[in-house]
């Protein structure tokens, strides 16, 4: 069996390289897994390839399988879906999806992977981990039937939340973003659309996932009285203002945190892996793969990666592919 490998280092910010390795035999509870494609999750790991996450989040901000320390060189990345090469009998054969980097094979606990089931091709696999930090965010904010939404944002994590709440009997959604091509993505997705300022106000919820100071001020305008933003933007070393003056208090607003890396408290019983499996039965709608908006080999990783960071590739969710001898039967 080949033992070697390539993986993608941030060699420094703003500079990428594939590295050559080596790798162990897989153990008796490991598995060895061949990557057909990996997921580019835009706004984190753009922010990490610009040296952007702060020293006081380095730890909070590792990868499970993350190598090398911020700003770099580091290993970085959790999109990953392949197939298992050795493992355990169960698992031999399956596809699987990981919180891996990009990498051509490589060895991780059985554990670690979660068969990606059948009516899910492995090239929309690579949503999962979006589509779980949707799950997350909608745990926390615990939308009703009848609620009037705005999800501020359409990015990866924005249209990925606007696509779960599509599904919610008798909601208004309305995905606001400052572009308006991303009125197409909405039209796929089955939920409405509008530019800042011609958004729906009067909202009972409003999840804001701009990552600008704009779109946080535009968030709480859009709320009725008593309602509830949750805030998903991750701003790395950046400061933003908020607006806790006029009316944010009289109208008794409230802002609320939600983030991936802890299981909801209302949903406090839920496993991480009980979360990743939602998210990837939910993969079966095929609206999702509007999320996945361009592809490229993972040799062209160094160079394709500044041009995401730069927003000169506009992307949400940018699929890497690898050569392998069945990954066609897998797409």
């Amino acid at each position: 069996m080949n033992r070697t490998a390539r993986a993608f280092w941030l060699d420094s910010p703003g500079r990428g390289e594939i590295r050559e390795l080596t790798l162990p035999a897989p153990g008796e509870d490991e598995v060895l897994v061949r990557s057909l494609y990996s997921g580019v999750s835009r706004g984190t790991e753009t922010l990490v390839f610009r040296g952007g996450v702060p020293e006081s989040q380095h730890t909070v901000m590792r990868a499970p399988f993350q190598e090398g320390d911020f700003p770099g060189p580091v290993k970085y990345g959790y999109l990953n879906v392949g197939v298992v090469e050795e493992g355990p009998g169960n698992l031999t054969g399956r596809t699987v999806f990981c919180l891996y980097p990009h990498q051509t094979r490589y060895v991780v606990p059985a554990h670690a992977v979660t068969p990606v089931p059948d009516g899910v091709p492995a090239g929309r696999a690579v949503l999962a981990g979006t589509v779980e930090t949707a799950v997350n965010a909608l745990w926390d904010a615990a939308p009703l039937v009848g609620d009037r939404i705005a999800v501020v944002g359409g990015g990866m994590i924005g249209c990925s939340v606007a696509a779960l709440l599509a599904r919610f009997p008798g909601v208004r959604v309305q995905l606001v973003d400052a572009d308006p091509a991303r009125a197409v993505t909405a039209e796929a997705l089955g939920v409405g659309f509008a530019l800042p300022a011609d958004a729906l106000g009067d909202c009972d919820l409003v999840v804001h996932a701009s990552a600008t100071e704009q779109g946080l001020g535009r968030a709480l305008e859009l709320l009725r009285p008593e309602g509830t933003v949750v805030e998903l933007s991750w701003y790395g070393d950046r400061k933003v203002s908020l607006p806790l003056g006029e009316a944010f208090h009289s109208r008794r607003l409230t802002v609320r945190g939600s983030q991936v890396g802890t299981v909801s408290p209302a949903r406090a019983g839920r496993s991480y892996a009980d979360r990743l499996a939602l998210a990837l039965d939910l993969l079966a709608d095929p609206a999702l793969d509007a999320l996945i908006t361009g592809e490229s080999a993972f040799e062209e990783l160094p160079d394709v990666m500044p041009r995401l960071a730069s927003g000169a590739v506009p992307a949400l969710c940018h699929r890497v592919r690898y050569a392998g001898p069945d990954r066609n039967t897998h797409v």
